[in-house]
């Protein structure tokens, strides 16, 4: 088949073959002339066959529809190549996510009765149990200055439906809170190099969850937006532990990782942590939610085992938000009950404590906090948190050098200049006493910069 291109090009240099005759013609005899002539008519007469015949094959396929060959090479070209899979062992139709934070804090801290000690918890974030105190007047004040990028943070997710509806979730997040390896890391020396921290580890089948994860007793969704990693720590419920949890309709139910910690007779010694325990923690929740915001109340039972000899406990946690308008929003939390020790403000009290012939009793602890969030602009909001936390101690048993009570209050501004994007400011005053009456407080400005990803 011969393309229209080629048929003008043969045209052409027929033509152009033509042309010198004319100039020739008087050199040659009437014979040649004609005989000249004929062959070109000939020619011509070829060309306009083969042309026709291009049409009408053109037409015939145009009516017939594209040929083999070029369905061939339109499917090829609509067709991407496809990728290699970015996890061949996994099942068919995994979507997978990747997110995380880059947060830099720094903190200004002055503490009126002592030094929190360099490289603690403390120093990190507010942790309750770490303020200093001292009889009035034996304490010295200290203030201090740390900046770190500990609290960044990464996360994977693997989502699968299956064929007959099943929905499968993998899930693991981790950040740099870890300490170090080896001589110049987890310091501020040279490099402060942290490892890598697992946070959570957990895989879900339909209303069934394996793994760790936040603890059922825990409503993650109450905690209030602030500058520092958890803010009211005192009167929150905070516990990550493995767990084995179902979870229909508004009802979740659990069984988490037991951990039995112990303060000594009369406090002599230092905190026990006990692995004897044998019944996991239990816990259950109902769960409310609306427009208005949520509200939800769980139940935590207990026992606890220590050298044969054990004890029960159980504690409730009533907590949620509520909306007060387009730019306004309420979160609080309300936690108590005999051997909520561990699980409230990040284990400012014992779950138990040991008689003088060694047996276990459990502790009542209660604590709570309540927090007001404002949208002053899309771009900026502030938040006023107060938190609390009393231990009721039976001082005949643990002495007198336990923490007796804590608290704190802070106020912040967060601006996020475009999404994803916090930049904040937070001022806070905490304060703990013990049971024989000394105390110290502790005042912070923290910042940071946040960037979601």
């Amino acid at each position: 088949m011969i393309g229209n291109k080629k048929l003008a090009a043969l045209a052409t240099t027929a033509v152009l073959a033509a042309m010198p005759l004319s100039a020739l013609a008087q050199a040659m005899d009437a014979k040649a002339m004609e005989t000249r002539m004929a062959q070109l008519e000939q020619e011509m007469q070829q060309m306009r066959e083969m042309l026709q015949t291009y049409q009408q094959r053109e037409i015939a396929n145009s009516n017939a529809g594209p040929s083999a060959t070029a369905l061939d090479a339109t499917r090829v070209a609509a067709t991407p190549t496809a990728p290699a899979a970015v996890m061949p062992n996994a099942l068919p139709g995994t979507k997978f996510s990747f997110g995380g934070f880059i947060k830099l804090d720094s903190m200004y801290t002055r503490t009126s009765d002592g030094e929190i000690a360099d490289g603690s918890a403390g120093r990190l974030f507010y942790f309750p149990g770490a303020t200093p105190v001292a009889a009035d007047g034996t304490g010295h004040s200290a203030s201090y200055t740390d900046v770190h990028a500990q609290f960044s943070r990464f996360w994977f997710g693997a989502d699968t439906t299956t064929d007959n509806g099943d929905k499968l979730k993998a899930y693991i997040e981790a950040d740099m809170y870890g300490g170090g390896s080896n001589a110049f890391a987890g310091n501020e020396v040279i490099t402060n190099t942290y490892a890598v921290t697992l946070r959570q580890a957990y895989v879900s089948w339909n209303n069934w969850l394996a793994g760790q994860t936040w603890s059922n007793f825990q409503d993650v969704a109450a905690l209030p937006d602030t500058v520092d990693f958890t803010g009211p720590s005192e009167g929150t419920i905070f516990s990550r532990q493995a767990q084995l949890r179902y979870t229909t309709g508004a009802w979740s139910f659990s069984a988490e990782n037991p951990q039995t910690t112990i303060t000594p007779f009369a406090g002599k010694g230092a905190r026990i942590n006990s692995g004897d325990d044998v019944m996991p923690d239990l816990t259950a929740r109902w769960l409310k939610r609306g427009d208005w915001g949520h509200f939800t109340v769980a139940a935590l039972l207990r026992n606890f085992r220590y050298d044969d000899h054990n004890d029960t406990g159980g504690a409730l946690s009533v907590s949620g938000k509520f909306n007060m308008g387009v730019n306004d929003d309420l979160r609080y939390m309300v936690s108590g009950g005999a051997g909520v020790g561990r699980y409230l403000g990040f284990a400012l009290g014992s779950d138990t404590v040991l008689d003088e012939e060694g047996r276990l009793h459990a502790m009542d602890g209660y604590g709570g906090f309540a927090a007001w969030r404002h949208a002053f602009s899309p771009k900026l909001r502030g938040n006023l948190v107060y938190s609390v936390a009393v231990l009721d101690n039976n001082a005949a048993l643990t002495g007198y050098a336990v923490t007796e009570r804590a608290q704190s209050v802070r106020a912040n501004l967060i601006y996020s200049p475009f999404p994803k994007l916090d930049l904040g400011v937070e001022l806070s005053h905490a304060q703990r006493r013990l049971e024989n009456g000394e105390e110290g407080d502790m005042n912070r400005i923290h910042t940071h910069v946040k960037y979601n990803f």
